[in-house]
């Protein structure tokens, strides 16, 4: 008898132990739910020398989130896939991100033509898209761009800063080449259409293809015109040759590039030639000479540090686009109540992102609004010039 009390009791023990740890992992499970985001950016292909960047910063930004406990505990999980810089390949990838991971924002492309080729998808699936693309159209005309946000500067902000420099020096007449991608078609027509505001005159208009491995051809008939100065619209690859290719023939007319040269994959592709190109871009290249009274100082100056820990590289406005476009998101994810649906959530986040005022980020300093999804105030791009190889800030 006694024997049998004891096993009663040694099995009661047993199963209230079983139980209790049942318990504590079912609990724990539920507490922990992961907010899923997603994330498509250029890993290879064309753009490569952009996405990789923002797909090192995401994962950092991920690691860092989770060290210090998630985002009111919910671990974050970015789910990213690479595009290849191919508008149909981002499709498909978006389309996965939507109803297979039922993710709950998605951010990037990488690319202009990209983000504009996902746009309808996007919005018949009511879910965010942060982009991290520069042109206006992402985000324009506002009332047709409900669900889609971005953090790079415009094509038009950059193209007013390039004119603005030009009107001040007394610069009048000058030659355009432009890539015929997304970024450089649109870039063309912002350059063709503002031209006028400023006492501007288009002497030339040229374009080639990305992947094109020389201009000389455009630019020969571009030195025939004998502008002041020429600008060219493409991102650091195109650009850097489009500077060699003056060098060769010996061009000494002042080049002004897109801020998309602003990394140091152009200086590294022109080498030479890129001494005293000029172009508008976000502070980070030129940080040390940012004072302490602005206020994305310290941000810079903590993305920068972060970045260049992990042993990728100099430090990219690129990535930081993609920073921008990740803090969108979990902004709002800090914010969001239990127990919405995948439907909910997502909603929740745009209508969270839209109200976002006052964000000092990489790109810029942010207030969103309905009329306004990049929301960039001014102040937010720097004219810089290349000297010995290295970013100066033309103040």
């Amino acid at each position: 008898m006694q024997n049998h009390l004891k096993w009663v009791v040694a099995i009661a023990l047993i199963t209230a132990l079983v139980a209790v740890g049942g318990m504590s992992c079912t609990s724990e499970e539920e507490e922990m739910e992961t907010y899923k985001v997603g994330a498509v950016f250029s890993l290879t292909g064309p753009a490569s020398h952009l996405g990789v960047p923002e797909g090192q910063t995401v994962e950092m930004i991920v690691d860092q989130i989770n060290a210090n406990g998630g985002i009111n505990g919910h671990p974050l999980e970015v789910i990213i896939y690479d595009t290849e810089t191919n508008a149909e390949k981002c499709a498909t990838m978006v389309n996965r991100l939507i109803e297979q991971d039922n993710v709950l924002a998605i951010i990037g492309p990488t690319t202009s033509g990209n983000s504009l080729a996902i746009i309808d998808t996007i919005t018949a699936a009511e879910i965010p898209l942060i982009s991290c693309a520069a042109s206006t159209l992402i985000v324009q005309p506002v009332e047709e761009r409900y669900w889609v946000f971005k953090t790079p500067q415009t094509d038009k902000q950059a193209v007013t800063e390039i004119y603005t420099y030009l009107e001040a020096q007394g610069i009048t007449e000058i030659a355009i080449i432009t890539d015929t991608s997304g970024f450089g078609a649109a870039g063309r027509d912002i350059l063709i259409a503002d031209a006028a505001d400023y006492g501007i005159t288009i002497l030339d208009d040229q374009n080639f293809t990305s992947g094109d491995t020389s201009m000389q051809s455009q630019l020969t008939h571009i030195k025939g015109t004998n502008p002041e100065a020429v600008i060219c619209w493409a991102t650091d690859k195109e650009s850097a040759i489009v500077a060699v290719d003056m060098q060769t023939l010996q061009m000494d007319t002042p080049l002004f590039c897109s801020h998309g040269i602003a990394n140091m994959g152009f200086i590294t592709g022109a080498g030479d030639a890129a001494n005293g190109v000029i172009f508008p871009a976000g502070k980070l290249l030129i940080i040390n000479n940012v004072p302490a009274s602005d206020p994305q100082k310290e941000v810079l100056t903590q993305y920068k540090a972060d970045f260049e820990a992990l042993g990728e590289g100099t430090v990219s406005t690129f990535g930081g686009h993609a920073w921008d476009a990740l803090n969108f998101a979990i902004i709002a994810l800090e914010e969001m109540e239990e127990g919405l649906d995948t439907a909910e959530a997502r909603a929740f986040i745009r209508d969270e992102i839209e109200q976002i005022e006052g964000f000092v980020g990489i790109s810029g300093v942010f207030t969103m609004s309905p009329a306004d999804h990049l929301g960039m105030m001014p102040g937010s791009l720097a004219m810089i010039e290349i000297v010995d190889g290295e970013w100066t800030w033309l103040q």
